[in-house]
């Protein structure tokens, strides 16, 4: 599967293609809601009016797409920050976040008809997609909010992806899992949210935007194109719901208009309109990794930030004239 993905990244990385459309390779870490901008931006024709030919490959978890990044498969990525935070601390300073889609976490536990209350996951096993992944991080702090000590109270399962931990959840594997996209599938189903996660708000930078300082050195116009078409798909995702639903149904393969509208509907509040990025979700990054690497105690969120496309764009009327359409 690596070769696979290196043929892939290989063919995609020439600089600018016979149409003299510069190339760009970016990579994403989940099938989820928030992670299906760049395939809006794509179906709606925006990379291409940014003069880009945009190849999008799917790696999953943050971790393994920094990898790929370090390795130079890559320019950009949309992922959760932990996996650039962590490469930061470890000597990749090369590393910057210049925005972001989601500040907050929306995941939920969905659990078996008798668990009935938060309480009641005591002594269960609780799937998650990996140890240290965005599903992780939400459940500890759910948990710890209704008095429950993940260390001691709970068992964690990493069941890989929202589609294996579903199935994980059906066939009784786990008693309960921290979702985010296969949610409302997982209450046709006849589960039912013993938590509701996007209620918590809690801070996280869940789904970012990455790329190293090098690159936007050497293409800093290029990585302005791929900000715009994500401001402008970003845009189409609040305001044009019909096709928001037809691009999602691919992405996420879900054919039920019900749960697609479910999960579509929960999202829309943590869908940062602007791209923003806040650094109380950075810092909460650096705080979960603090406990197993103290240098994250030294390091604070600007260091890891950019804002020149976003204020790029909010300085030139861009932002502006963009929510200026309806």
């Amino acid at each position: 599967m690596r070769a696979v993905y290196a043929t892939l990244l290989i063919l995609a990385l020439w600089t600018v293609d016979v149409h003299g459309l510069d190339k760009l390779v970016g990579l994403h870490s989940a099938i989820a809601v928030s992670q299906a901008l760049p395939t809006i931006a794509k179906e709606a024709g925006l990379f291409k009016k940014n003069n880009l030919d945009f190849e999008q490959v799917f790696i999953q978890s943050s971790g393994a797409a920094t990898a790929a990044m370090l390795g130079g498969d890559a320019e950009i990525a949309l992922l959760g920050a932990v996996g650039v935070t962590r490469a930061y601390l470890s000597g990749a300073q090369d590393f910057v976040l210049i925005g972001t889609i989601k500040n907050i976490l929306t995941h939920s536990i969905v659990a078996r008809p008798e668990i009935k209350r938060p309480q009641d996951l005591k002594g269960k096993r609780i799937g998650v997609t990996r140890f240290s992944s965005n599903s992780h991080y939400f459940a500890v702090h759910a948990l710890q909010r209704f008095g429950l000590d993940p260390s001691r109270d709970v068992i964690f399962r990493q069941t890989g992806g929202d589609v294996a931990g579903l199935a994980a959840l059906t066939n009784g594997q786990v008693d309960a899992m921290a979702i985010l996209t296969y949610g409302p599938s997982a209450i046709a189903q006849g589960f039912h949210y013993v938590i509701y996660g996007p209620d918590m708000r809690v801070p996280y930078a869940a789904a970012s935007f990455a790329t190293r300082r090098s690159v936007i050195a050497r293409r800093p116009q290029v990585i302005g194109g791929y900000m715009r078409s994500l401001a402008e798909a970003a845009k189409i995702f609040h305001t044009d719901r019909e096709f928001t639903l037809k691009v999602l149904a691919k992405f996420l393969r879900i054919a039920e208009r019900k749960s697609l509208e479910s999960a579509y509907e929960s999202e829309i509040p943590a869908i940062e309109p602007r791209l923003d990025l806040r650094a109380e979700a950075i810092q909460a990054v650096l705080e979960e990794i603090a406990p197993t690497d103290p240098r994250a105690k030294n390091v604070k969120p600007q260091q890891l930030i950019d804002r020149k496309y976003l204020d790029e764009m909010e300085r030139s009327g861009f932002y502006d004239a963009l929510w200026a359409k309806r």
